[in-house]
């Protein structure tokens, strides 16, 4: 068991499994298969529609709280088990085959956690959100990202797992290389 200090993991609801199977095969006891399966064909169709419109309609015909102007780019991917546990605010972008998890399937239990997505925040492509992140309005996390923590409000992070990105414009010029001496 990770002890931790996060916020994440303390607003994470814990489920034991019993038996000697892991607890992804105990999903059917978590989630109704038919809720699952519904989810899935409507996250599929959202993965492929170039229409943001529909795209924001449909998720939040299966439970997911999308703001006004929320832009999910193609391939992205809600959570299949539980998309009601999903909140992206006002003018949030979700890019290109990020993925928002609220479900994490361990040996011996599963957990949920909300994930929740700022106003005017920015998922990078191919970012995950593990559950019970919260990404701060403003924020914004690379592509390719991990964020296994909260993202403050404004922060802008990268890396696996997702760090804070420290500005050093005053430590370099803008290729990179040590400014001249005077």
């Amino acid at each position: 068991m990770i002890v931790s200090d996060d916020p994440r993991h303390e607003r994470l609801a814990r489920h034991g499994t019993a038996g000697p199977l892991n607890s992804l095969r105990h999903w059917p006891e978590a989630r109704h298969p038919l809720r699952v399966m519904l989810n899935y064909v409507v996250i599929v169709i959202c993965r492929i529609s170039p229409s943001l419109r529909l795209k924001s309609w449909l998720l939040r015909r299966i439970g997911v709280t999308v703001g006004e102007g929320v832009s999910w780019g193609l391939e992205s991917t809600p959570d299949v088990f539980w998309p009601d546990r999903i909140t992206v605010e006002d003018h949030a972008i979700i890019g290109y085959d990020a993925t928002l998890l609220c479900h994490e399937f361990l040996q011996d239990e599963y957990r949920l956690g909300d994930v929740v997505v700022g106003e005017r925040a920015m998922i990078g492509a191919g970012a995950i959100v593990l559950p019970g992140v919260e990404i701060g309005a403003g924020a914004q996390v690379a592509a390719n990202s991990l964020v296994v923590e909260d993202v403050p409000p404004g922060e802008t992070v990268a890396g696996v797992p997702a760090r804070p990105l420290s500005e050093s414009r005053d430590s370099t010029s803008d290729d990179g290389n040590a400014p001249p001496e005077d």
